[in-house]
């Protein structure tokens, strides 16, 4: 009996001296992840929010225009960065970090598909005051679609790039989700796996397996920009991840798409997997949706070819 409780007291030691040192790791990765701060804050626009603090930038003048950046591991305002600019020439850019994201607050919450359709309705509402046009970056564009349904008089027209594919979005959380869930909400260890799951070499491979055509010239910058969104908030960043990849985020925005009539009008790039299936998809759902393919790029066309994006967002707004 003694010897059983000796070796359960050694054991409880061990595991808590093996807590607290990555618990430290876990610290010092998310503080060594921010040294470079590619997430600029100097324009300090904060939207409060009812969980949470939203942060955006405004440039320009003109007609609004708000740009919502795909759901991903890092994901935030800086992947307008290469557009932001020139939209700005001829209207009022809007850049949102959603919550969650970037440089926003990171409450650890349940991020649903719901959670961003009123973020959006109320930023538009609260902050732009008027009528707006919305460019909205892949999974993300699931989120706008939804919002503009939900309060249309909010919305004009809606540019999806490479949104995501009808039918994924029809998968709800099974017991095997809700576990993945559950087990990366585990303070320190499930942190640990979500530090491994978006460390720099993993980041790295993610947009060279799957987010640009040329795998051989990646931007560094925006690499170190999503690395650095990825850690951002220290243990709650893993939050949106883990909602994300639960697949809690997901709903069916097929009703919805046949429902309203506002202008859309998507972007695929040409490398990307499946994109002109998915864009016919979206053409079954709702025959007046317009698109167009821009090739020599992959899931990013609006940071491998900035021109032409540029060109085809004259044309349409």
């Amino acid at each position: 009996m003694k010897k059983n409780r000796n070796r359960l007291a050694t054991f409880v030691v061990l595991f808590a001296i093996a807590t607290f040192i990555i618990h430290v790791i876990n610290k010092i990765v998310a503080a060594s992840a921010i040294l470079k701060e590619m997430l600029d804050t100097d324009r300090r626009n904060y939207y409060k929010w009812r969980f949470g603090e939203v942060y955006y930038t405004k440039k320009g003048k003109g007609s609004p225009v708000l740009l919502i950046h795909d759901i991903l591991p890092g994901g935030s305002g800086y992947e307008w960065n290469k557009v932001e600019e020139s939209l700005a020439l001829e209207h009022t850019v809007y850049t949102i970090d959603l919550l969650g994201c970037g440089r926003s607050e990171k409450p650890g919450i349940t991020y649903t598909n719901f959670v961003y359709v009123q973020i959006i309705c109320d930023f538009i509402r609260n902050v732009i005051g008027e009528k707006t046009d919305v460019i909205a970056s892949g999974f993300s564009g699931s989120f706008a679609v939804m919002a503009c349904r939900n309060e249309n008089s909010l919305f004009n027209k809606i540019m999806l790039v490479n949104p995501p594919a009808l039918g994924n979005l029809k998968h709800m959380p099974g017991k095997k989700e809700k576990a993945l869930k559950y087990f990366l909400e585990i303070p320190v260890f499930g942190t640990l796996v979500y530090h491994i799951a978006v460390s720099r070499d993993s980041i790295q491979n993610f947009f060279i397996e799957n987010m640009l055509f040329d795998p051989f010239h990646p931007d560094q910058n925006l690499l170190d920009a999503y690395y650095e969104g990825a850690h951002r908030g220290g243990s709650h960043a893993k939050a949106v991840y883990t909602c994300k990849f639960a697949k809690y985020m997901n709903i069916d925005i097929v009703q919805s798409l046949k429902t309203i009539d506002n202008s859309i009008y998507i972007i695929e790039g040409a490398a990307e997997n499946n994109g002109g299936a998915i864009m016919e998809e979206y053409r079954n759902a709702n025959p007046s949706i317009e698109g167009t393919v821009l090739p020599r790029t992959k899931h990013f066309p609006h940071v491998e070819d900035p021109e032409h994006f540029l060109e085809q967002a004259g044309i349409f707004f």
